[in-house]
């Protein structure tokens, strides 16, 4: 059997630095932010596979459904011998994509990049058992810095799937995917998940379950800078709160300051000052129309060639090719 390909582009030490230099700047900024990133250790990794099973959470399920219904159509336009996932996780979406491409005889590499090494691992693990001989590669960094890096050999299919280019504000979204345009050659392929806009009912609940799972998701941060950078946040006295922003086209979760509290970071020598009522962001999750995604992947120089939507049209997935 093959062995993973193991790199690490993110150490450890990268990893405390990039806390340390964002919660500095969140904390200080008018109004305090922190980026999602953050969410995701062992403790919120586990409840977002929770949020991913309520009924209210509709996104995970309606892209399986399209990447089921269309593997096969994306490995007969694409005939990639790469595919390439970034933000790979547990890679349990792209199996759709795998088989299909390993039905079609293309599949020859798989490529994961993700922050958690432990996470990245294990999934790559899985990978080469399943998929032997194709030479898996697991790589150690972040999408937003290490693209250039990525191993592979053409013609490769980039998969960025589960709605994370929502989480980027405009102007991070166009370098995201200029990015990717640069790392690809003319041809090659980006497949993109893009949750849909719809009613602001059903994407409030999506993100502010009756079973309160995405509220402690979202007050879990501040267990992290607890844990990693000595803080004294006291979790239960923030507020989980979704609002839908009509003109941005985003949900934004905020936890709110339930009352007046002074809050230490000694690790960074800082001390955050909340008043009763005020709200910290820690993600916006950006809704597309068709349109939209489509104007943005031109702009960072892809042709879009195919669009899909699940059968209740929640949510979008895209396929396009780099031009020159």
């Amino acid at each position: 059997m093959s062995e993973v390909d193991l790199t690490v582009h993110l150490t450890p030490d990268d990893v405390v630095r990039a806390l340390r230099s964002d919660v500095r700047a969140g904390l200080t900024e008018t109004p305090k932010s922190l980026p999602p990133k953050w969410f995701y250790d062992a403790r919120g990794s586990e409840l977002f596979e929770r949020i991913t099973r309520l009924p209210e959470y509709y996104p995970t399920r309606a892209e399986s459904e399209i990447l089921q219904a269309r593997a096969a159509e994306v490995a007969g336009v694409t005939g990639a011998r790469t595919l390439v996932e970034l933000g790979s996780g547990s890679s349990e979406k792209t199996r759709f994509l795998l088989d299909a491409l390993r039905d079609a005889g293309t599949l020859r590499e798989i490529v994961a990049l993700d922050v958690s090494e432990s996470a990245l691992r294990a999934a790559a693990e899985t990978l080469v058992s399943v998929y032997d001989p194709v030479d898996v590669h697991a790589v150690v960094g972040d999408f937003t810095q290490h693209l250039s890096l990525l191993p592979g050999g053409a013609p490769r299919l980039v998969a960025f799937l589960g709605g994370t280019l929502g989480n980027l504000v405009p102007a991070d979204r166009a370098k995201f995917l200029a990015a990717v345009r640069e790392t690809v050659d003319d041809g090659e392929w980006l497949l993109l998940g893009t949750d849909l806009v719809k009613d602001p009912e059903t994407l409030v609940r999506a993100y502010d379950d009756a079973a309160g799972v995405t509220a402690e998701f979202n007050r879990n941060v501040l267990q992290v800078l607890n844990r990693e950078l000595s803080a004294d946040f006291d979790p239960a006295a923030f507020e989980h709160v979704a609002r839908w922003d009509d003109e941005a086209e985003w949900i934004e979760m905020r936890l709110r300051a339930t009352r007046p509290m002074r809050v230490r970071v000694p690790v960074i020598g800082l001390t955050a000052t909340f008043v009763e009522g005020e709200e910290m962001r820690t993600e916006v999750s950006t809704k597309f129309r068709r349109e939209r995604v489509a104007v943005e992947l031109g702009d960072a120089g892809f042709e879009p060639v195919r669009w899909w939507t699940d059968s209740a049209s929640r949510f979008g997935v895209s396929l396009s090719r780099a031009t020159s």
